[in-house]
């Protein structure tokens, strides 16, 4: 018994780990080895290279700072070419391609990135040491510790900016998903030949208008931000005049109020949080509610890390856009027809509650309907309409709706005994007729998806005032459903009918489908952020996923 207890103690304190077998005792180079001669460093470096290169494969991977290598036989691939020679460096003097690498970890939040994912913080440490200590250049095993981060940190980071960082999903449209050990250790020999990393790397980034504007928004926003700091406002309040003048203060340090020789009173406080709410994209009312509150408490860091996050969703774009398509930015509220590279419209529109998603998807349009038929879905039936109709019949004609059997024929509502009915027995479908009273209103965009959705007008148009449009069923209400109807008429590339003859179609209510020519792909996608003129536009994160992006980029 006695022994037992003490092998207990030894796997608890992990002095056991082998005994314990729930781990394994981790190889440790050399963190030191100085040279007498700078003549010798080289061949020392090489041998402390090997050293590393084995205590990786030992470690299952794990570097010195604990961070996994990205591809352990890519490296060992890329060193063994020459032997495990150093190659960042040389006689303790780091190469002009070490520089270009150390910035380009630096600012990897521009890009999206956490510049702790590419070692930063030992990079930096171990710089610092070479600028301070004369006897660090002479240390072979920090000059091959530096070595081979640089090189893993180059491997990650070109993945990184190819492919993104977060896990590739369900609406990936790049054709490819990874690197191959070969291209990886091609590009870093590229890279060193060059020797400038950041050339090679920024050809790796996508083109998109969007993508680059949203970089250029990303650093201007820093660069405005770079030498502000604010105090956090509690987030349990009341509205006193201390509180007022703690927003006052904060609204001071932000650069979004100037009080010099002004009456500190509510309509400067006003003015200031105006100035703020317009900036991030909260609706301007200038009042100081725990929305704009929660928003003045992020720090520059968490602003750029939602903007970086969503350079990453265009990495999952193919390389090259469509020549013409539709894209739908969900939670921007915003519909966009992209005709050879530029916007040739621009729509609001209305989608899913946070309970009732719109879907991220890709799809092909290839038709749209005049007055269409609205074939109510079952899980609108059961939650809100059968209690309705099973207290008064007349909801029915109210919503102007009526009942269809399984044989497609129209049913008498008074003749159906609806307190039998439930989710578990209900043959009939829930039909709304066409006309302006249609929840679908004039017309009804139809495209493939597994989830029954489509853009649609809608009779409610007043909605479209609303600054949080997420109020659908999973449809997306588009604004200007009719200047979408013209374009896609008076395209070359998908006309099929006349515009004069859909616009007296319209006039004469009648019902029609209008088939294109040429199917026209539809994105919806998730932009939290996006850059417009030099600066940062911020949008909700109306379904959260921001928060799911963040912890799979460990951002």
């Amino acid at each position: 018994m006695k022994y037992k207890i003490i092998l207990s103690l030894l796997c608890g304190s992990g002095v056991l780990l082998l005994a314990c077998g729930h781990q394994k005792k981790r190889v440790v180079p050399q963190k030191k080895q100085i040279v007498a001669n700078i003549r010798q460093l080289d061949e020392v470096i090489r041998e402390s290279i090997t050293e590393r290169l084995n205590a990786i494969q030992d470690n299952d991977g794990l570097m010195e700072d604990s961070l996994p290598a990205f591809r352990t036989a890519a490296i060992r691939d890329f060193y063994k070419e020459k032997d495990n020679a150093g190659r960042w460096s040389h006689d303790g003097v780091a190469n002009p391609a070490a520089a270009t690498m150390l910035a380009a970890i630096r600012q990897a939040d521009e890009v999206g990135l956490l510049p702790a994912h590419y070692h930063e913080p030992a990079l930096n440490a171990a710089f610092e040491q070479f600028s301070k200590d004369p006897a660090a250049k002479k240390d072979a095993a920090l000059w091959a510790r530096v070595d081979v981060m640089l090189s893993d940190a180059f491997m990650r980071m070109a993945s990184d900016l190819r492919f993104g960082a977060a896990p590739r999903d369900s609406v990936t449209l790049k054709a490819d998903s990874l690197f191959t050990d070969v291209e990886l250790t091609a590009k870093l020999k590229q890279a060193l030949e060059q020797n400038d990393v950041a050339e090679l790397l920024h050809g790796l980034e996508p083109t998109h208008a969007g993508y680059l504007a949203l970089k250029e928004g990303i650093h201007s926003f820093k660069e405005k931000y770079a030498s502000y700091h604010w105090d956090t406002l509690p987030l349990n309040y009341t509205d006193t005049a201390a509180f007022r003048l703690q927003v006052i203060n904060r609204l001071v340090q932000s650069g979004h109020l100037d009080t010099a020789g002004k009456v500190l009173d509510s309509t400067l406080l006003k003015t200031g949080v105006k100035a703020f709410q317009k900036e991030f994209n909260i609706y301007p009312d200038g009042v100081a509610g725990k929305r704009t509150v929660m928003a003045m408490n992020r720090s520059v860091r968490d602003w750029v890390m939602q903007a970086g996050l969503n350079l990453d969703r265009w990495r999952k774009l193919p390389d090259t856009m469509p020549n013409q398509y539709i894209m739908v930015n969900l939670p921007g509220y915003t519909l966009r027809v992209v005709d050879s590279g530029e916007v040739r419209l621009e729509s609001r529109v209305i989608v899913g509650t946070p309970r009732t998603r719109t879907p991220i998807l890709n799809s092909y349009m290839t038709n749209f309907m005049l007055y269409p038929y609205w074939r109510v879905p079952y899980s609108i039936v059961f939650k809100e309409m059968l209690p309705a109709i099973k207290k008064n019949v007349g909801y029915l004609a109210s919503k102007n709706l009526e009942v269809i059997d399984a044989a497609g024929n129209t049913v008498d509502p008074s003749t159906i005994d609806w307190s039998k009915l439930s989710k578990g027995h209900f043959p009939y479908v829930l039909r709304q007729m066409d006309g302006l009273d249609n929840s679908l209103g004039i017309m009804k965009f139809n495209f493939r998806n597994k989830y029954s959705v489509y853009l649609h007008d809608t009779n409610n148009r007043g909605l479209f005032k609303n600054a949080m449009r997420a109020m659908s069923h999973g449809c997306v209400r588009v604004q200007q459903w009719d200047s979408l109807a013209e374009y896609l008429i008076s395209s070359p590339d998908t006309a099929n009918h006349r515009i004069d003859s859909v616009r007296a179609w319209i006039v004469r209510e009648e019902k029609r489908q209008v088939d294109l020519s040429k199917r026209v792909p539809i994105y919806f996608r998730y932009f939290t952020a996006e850059g417009k003129e030099g600066t940062l536009v911020f949008y909700d994160d109306i379904y959260g996923e921001d928060k799911v992006v963040r912890r799979q980029m460990g951002l």
